[in-house]
């Protein structure tokens, strides 16, 4: 007989933390993403520890705010700003003016942290926009286009008093949005059709797609039947994954491809001739390192940075009320029918997503991640504080991506 061993794995609670220069003060989060649910926003709750005798008479002030960039740093002149900050929320954390309900992971620290921990919970208006950052060119110095949040706290006598560096302690967040639990069942599809002068018939192209939402790192598939009932050949056929992005602020619209091919198979589609295939791309942010204006969903220098995801919105509400920066993403198929013949060209859209908290897509996704990452964890596991009693983990804010900007 073997002996058998019993080994017990425990799920440790990661918790992020950041102390000011003065080391007199620290904050505590549970998380940095904070999802957007559509009817609910995960709220920011943390809890901020004081050293004894430090306030002396003194508050201690939280606020988020966001800043929404627009325009190049560098492009600001004359007291011209391509930039708007804004304050979403605020409160006085120490003393606490009223009492509020905790979360489990307040619950959890406070009678860790002892009494002079003070938690806070702050929350996102329900229209605030999804963080997305555009990727700068090459000649650009300045801070990077896009939509970032904030937690910032300090030390002060008033809420309006000058804010001093050494008492104040600023943690980027973001506001990210999942896809749905599941996908559905609907095919999105286009059928167009083109006429010629002086020529009968027409050109018909269909493409349907095989499914309406996408993970990130995902095959694109993409169904096209080519049908010419026209007096003109189709010399070739390009596909491509385009991401659309609308800059609210100055009502910019534009467009990048992040995914494409260019095939003669099949080619030239001669008249009375069809054709029909399934062409499959991958949108990644990995493929668009050097292009300027694609939008990301995270940090510049992340080494598992996505493709910004697909903007929802609620049930009842257009994209149009949206603000911030609005993506979505089309395949885009155009037909070459020659100098005098033009293009012929249609869009079918879809979602690009990250899959909810829970499914198995998710957890699929987790342990890629976790494989691909495994030495970056191992560099990062000596630097954590481990209580094992309680079970947390405390990890240093800035350490969680080593190359993000403060």
């Amino acid at each position: 007989m073997f002996p058998f061993v019993l080994l017990a794995y425990v799920v440790a609670v990661k918790v992020f933390k950041k102390t000011t220069p003065n080391g007199k003060v620290t904050v505590y989060l549970g998380k940095r993403d904070f999802i957007d649910h559509l009817d609910h926003i995960d709220p920011i709750d943390g809890i901020i520890v004081v050293d004894n005798d430090y306030l002396k008479g003194r508050k201690i002030y939280g606020q988020v705010t966001t800043t929404y960039r627009y325009g190049r740093e560098e492009d600001e002149v004359m007291g011209l700003k391509f930039s708007k900050e804004m304050i979403l929320a605020k409160e006085q954390i120490v003393p606490p003016k009223e009492k509020s309900e905790l979360t489990p992971i307040q619950e959890k620290l406070m009678k860790k942290l002892g009494p002079n921990a003070f938690p806070f919970t702050f929350h996102f208006p329900q229209n605030a926009p999804c963080s997305v950052t555009l990727q700068p060119g090459e000649s650009d110095t300045g801070k990077p286009l896009g939509v970032e949040y904030c937690v910032k706290t300090f030390v002060a006598e008033g809420e309006d008093d000058r804010v001093h560096k050494r008492s104040s302690i600023a943690l980027a967040i973001k506001k990210l949005q999942y896809a749905p639990p599941t996908r559905g069942i609907r095919l999105p599809s286009s059928l167009i059709s083109k006429g010629f002068t002086f020529s009968q018939g027409k050109l018909n192209l269909e493409v349907t797609l095989d499914r309406e939402i996408y993970y990130h790192g995902e095959k694109v598939g993409a169904n096209v039947i080519i049908t010419n009932n026209s007096r003109k050949s189709v010399r070739n056929i390009k596909v491509y994954v385009v991401q659309h992005c609308e800059v609210t602020m100055v009502n910019a619209q534009y467009s990048r491809h992040v995914a494409g091919m260019e095939t003669r198979e099949g080619c030239p589609i001669t008249p009375g001739a069809s054709f029909s295939k399934v062409f499959y791309l991958v949108p990644l942010a990995s493929s668009n390192k050097d292009r300027y204006g694609i939008a990301l969903d995270g940090y510049l220098k992340d080494d598992d940075v996505n493709l910004a995801s697909s903007t929802l919105v609620a049930d009842g509400k257009g994209p149009a009320e949206s603000i911030g920066i609005v993506i979505s993403y089309s395949v885009r198929v155009k037909l070459n029918c020659g100098t005098l013949g033009g293009e012929l060209v249609t869009d079918v859209p879809f979602k690009l997503l990250h899959p909810a908290p829970g499914t198995a897509e998710r957890e699929k996704a987790n342990a890629l991640k976790k494989m691909k990452s495994i030495e970056r964890s191992r560099y990062e596991s000596s630097r954590y504080a481990t209580d094992d009693e309680d079970n947390i983990v405390f990890e240093d804010f800035a350490r969680l991506r080593l190359n993000e900007p403060e």
